[in-house]
């Protein structure tokens, strides 16, 4: 996994590298240049052409940095210019130093620059300290930079993203690579910076974090697969967790197959479904394995929930006064110590019958996309999509439960504080059933842990690997299928070639 850092942690990070381990900034600003022209010449390997390349500079530490990836670029026989963006009179200290050495190696400056000829642009305007809307000239400037056909290379975030929530801050430039260094920022993750970013390299320039201090924002990455619990060699059915899924209303049978069908192919032993009775028969077509339960009452459902070790509710199961009374029944039940996984439906209801918030706490995982978000806390969606992790962490603490808000780029929020970004996935899985796939795995994930004590912070980590495990199946979907013809289905088909390694704590 990586560490993920708001733009006001970074610049604590650096001071405290420079104040406390004794590296000088300049060597930071010159590691940073080595690294970026590190990638843009693997680029330049691969694309054999001759490039002309203009570095566009602010008069901040951003711009240091770009001055002196010029002066390398320069010195490695490219044909490497300086813009100055800003007024010499407004230099950091570290940007006039680069720019004294750079006029000491007779890097060429311009002042009018011709933008067709410049095959690359590199932006080095604005870093991650921009705190207000990119207006007036610099404006015009990033806008000019946008309308080249050159390629485009962002020096650790695109000027104009907001470095905390991805928003763009009146223009932003559109890169094709941005080099961020020492950690990822929250906004290279979130959409709509995410997306100004293009292709985002890490590179280590030698800013770490604090010792026994542990970054609470962070990521998952493909080897993380391999820390899931070994699967217990003389287990059996029951050992690998039984799933219970309140799912499927009159018609709405798929949603509950998605979910059920996900918990198989994300490790639990056994499912049940819980469903009406026209549902039936054509989930035992689709799903032969499972267990298809259509009892209505209390003393059935007192049966379902003995059998069961996580509890899955929502997926197409309605809204009608029977949907209510079920929901809440088993809400109450599982606060004896069950775990559970509330989506689609169940979230419906619970928006609208908030009292249930005391029915919640850190058992539960919720999963609203922005519409239901926006049900749960009485917010715009647009005011939603403006502080995702905010929202996810507000929520998520008032409720004591974990919030997977779900996105382009969900958020995951646990009630201690943690939240992990998901940049795993694509568009394709905008399709019906996709929500009910991540449901199902979620409640399978939880089974991999069945009889072990569970923290709020793990809760929220085994939710964000769920979340993660989701998209990685999308991947594979839109390799084998297409975005645009990928299917809830294919998810489910792929979740097993995710998890083929999971477990598996020896290298492979």
């Amino acid at each position: 996994m990586k560490e993920v850092v708001s733009c006001e942690r970074i610049k604590q990070l650096d001071a405290y590298t420079i104040e406390k381990r004794g590296i000088p900034s300049c060597v930071l600003m010159e590691r940073a240049a080595l690294k970026t022209v590190e990638e843009m010449e693997r680029v330049f390997r691969e694309k054999n052409t001759e490039e002309k390349i203009l570095c566009v500079c602010g008069n901040g530490n951003n711009g240091g940095d770009g001055v002196a990836i010029a002066r390398i670029l320069f010195l490695h026989g490219y044909q490497a210019e300086i813009y100055m963006a800003g007024d010499s009179s407004s230099f950091t200290c570290e940007t006039a130093r680069q720019f004294s050495i750079a006029s000491n190696y007779h890097v060429p400056v311009v002042n009018n620059p011709q933008w067709r000829e410049y095959t690359t642009i590199v932006d080095a305007v604005f870093g991650v300290g921009l705190a207000r809307p990119v207006m007036g000239k610099y404006k015009e400037l990033i806008e000019t930079m946008n309308r080249t056909a050159a390629w485009k290379v962002a020096v650790d975030i695109p000027s104009g993203v907001n470095g905390d929530t991805g928003a763009v801050m009146g223009a932003a430039f559109e890169a094709d690579l941005t080099v961020t260094y020492g950690f990822l920022k929250a906004g290279l993750c979130l959409y709509p910076g995410r997306k100004n970013a293009g292709r985002t390299v890490l590179a280590d320039i030698g800013v770490y974090g604090e010792p026994g201090v542990p970054e609470k924002k962070k990521i998952l990455e493909e080897k993380d697969i391999r820390n899931l619990p070994m699967r217990t060699p003389e287990g059996n059915k029951a050992t690998f967790g039984k799933v219970l899924a309140v799912a499927g209303s009159p018609g709405m049978c798929g949603a509950a197959y998605f979910c059920a069908a996900a918990a198989f192919a994300s490790g639990a032993g056994m499912v049940r479904i819980l469903t009406d009775e026209s549902n039936r028969i054509p989930l035992q077509s689709l799903l032969p394995e499972a267990i298809i339960d259509c009892g209505e009452g209390e003393k059935a459902y007192q049966k379902a929930y003995d059998w069961c070790d996580v509890i899955l509710m929502g997926p197409g199961l309605g809204i009608s006064e029977k949907a209510r009374f079920k929901v809440r029944w088993f809400l109450e039940k599982a606060l004896s110590g069950k775990k559970v996984v509330l989506d689609a439906d169940g979230l419906n209801l619970l928006s609208e019958n908030q009292s249930w918030k005391k029915l919640l706490g850190d058992h539960v995982i919720l999963t609203p996309h922005m519409g239901e978000m926006s049900r749960l806390t009485g917010k715009s969606i647009g005011g939603l999509q403006d502080s995702r992790e905010a929202s996810a962490l507000e929520y998520a603490g008032d409720t004591g439960a974990v919030c997977v808000l779900k996105d382009a780029c969900t958020v995951t929020a646990g009630s201690d504080g943690t939240v992990w970004y998901n940049l795993s996935g694509n568009a394709g899985m905008a399709t019906a059933g996709s929500g009910d796939v991540l449901a199902g795995i979620l409640a399978g994930m939880l089974c991999m842990y069945k009889g072990r004590e569970i923290s709020s912070g793990e809760m929220a980590e085994i939710a964000a690997m769920g979340v993660f495990i989701h998209g990685r199946a999308g991947d594979l979907a839109a390799d084998k299928k297409g975005m645009y013809g990928m299917k809830a289905g294919d998810l489910v088909l792929t979740v097993p070639e995710v998890l083929k390694y999971g477990g598996r704590h020896e290298e492979i």
